[in-house]
């Protein structure tokens, strides 16, 4: 698991939706020696999947159908009964079985990102890509949804990339992270080492440290912002 840290507009979206093949690019993105640049769109959905920050619609659609419906967009060859087995494993493990045959226009804003994120997870895509996959949601469900996706890109052996603001979370949760700045790339490898009192300033504009909680965890204490001449 990998966090995509940064202020707003230093281009976490931007970076997420060009790995997803939603932007024009150059270089290379490589995933299992795959270049993806070079895939059709049909072929670069199989390998990644992508959830942006917009909510999906209030349709009318129950969530089973709009999980089924994302199994069969990717997947068309796979027999029903394993598509069908896949819709219901992904809301076992993201404890949204309650809410299979909801309709998303009856859904709070939380309850549609949770099935907007299940569409994704249910295709199994080799590499994840989440835009601020907590940000509509409470804080248990925040530690869920960050549980969750650790437990299946553990599993599965995926790559995840999130994009988020929770520095916290990201420390916890994430192998590694990446912090982009207004110069680009300002830092990225182990939290622990990574997140420092100088990025903070450089990336943020705050004074701020990282201290060790009762649980030895790393925490993120913002003290007060930088002053600008």
């Amino acid at each position: 698991m990998v966090a995509v840290l940064g202020p707003n507009a230093v281009g976490k979206s931007t970076l997420l939706q060009t790995l997803a093949g939603l932007h024009k690019a150059t270089g290379n993105i490589l995933l299992d020696g795959v270049e993806l640049m070079t895939q059709s769109p049909g072929q670069r959905v199989r390998l990644v999947g992508y959830l942006p920050q917009t909510l999906p619609q209030p349709t009318s659609l129950v969530a089973y159908e709009a999980m089924l419906s994302a199994v069969r967009a990717v997947r068309p060859d796979l027999p029903t009964k394993r598509a069908e087995s896949l819709v219901s494993e992904t809301f076992n493990a993201l404890g949204l079985s309650d809410l299979a045959l909801r309709r998303l226009a009856e859904m709070s804003g939380g309850q549609r990102q949770m099935i907007g994120l299940a569409q994704v997870l249910v295709r199994k895509p080799r590499l994840l890509l989440l835009d601020e996959p907590t940000s509509a949601l409470d804080l248990r469900w925040q530690l869920s949804v960050i549980k969750t996706v650790r437990t299946i890109t553990t599993r599965d052996g995926a790559i995840c990339l999130m994009a988020v603001h929770d520095i916290n979370l990201a420390m916890r949760f994430c192998d590694v992270v990446i912090v982009l700045g207004k110069p680009g790339l300002l830092a990225a490898g182990p939290p622990a080492e990574v997140m420092t009192s100088d990025i903070l300033r450089e990336a943020y504009g705050v004074e701020g440290r990282v201290e060790r909680c009762s649980l030895d965890m790393p925490v993120v204490l913002i003290d007060h912002a930088v002053e600008t001449r």
